[in-house]
């Protein structure tokens, strides 16, 4: 787990955040044991900004990695930013089972350990895409 922070640590300071200063990293644990980061990117047109979660996310599934078993999010709050409601459903989708980590950039030692599904219950999963009526 410190090691999975750490990472998320790392890539916090290649956030690219010129609008707000609020800088986010994180770091994508698969159970092989890779560790793919992510850090947020902002945009004047700030819709089309996207969090580290996501940066993270998007990295590791187009080069092929799947199986997450934990994230670690790393910002500087109080007790570190959990995922919003956009990064809480693609780690729904995508790492259902993971653990999610956060914790403060000025005090990694003290994290914060949730389930995905404690952050988001009864998660949108696409409905039977079976069905014909």
């Amino acid at each position: 787990m410190s090691k999975l922070v750490a990472a998320a640590a790392r890539a916090r300071k290649l956030a690219v955040a010129p609008y707000s200063q609020f800088l986010v990293g994180a770091a994508l644990l698969t159970r092989r044991g890779e560790i793919i980061t992510g850090a947020n990117v902002e945009s004047a047109s700030y819709g089309l900004t996207c969090c580290a979660e996501r940066v993270a996310l998007f990295k590791a599934l187009t080069h092929g990695a799947r199986d997450f078993v934990a994230v670690a999010v790393v910002a500087r709050t109080n007790g570190g930013a959990t995922p919003c409601g956009a990064c809480r459903q693609l780690l729904a989708e995508y790492a259902p089972t993971a653990v999610v980590f956060t914790a403060d950039s000025r005090k990694l030692d003290q994290v914060r350990q949730h389930t995905v599904a404690d952050l988001l219950p009864a998660a949108f999963n696409g409905g039977d895409l079976s069905a014909s009526d």
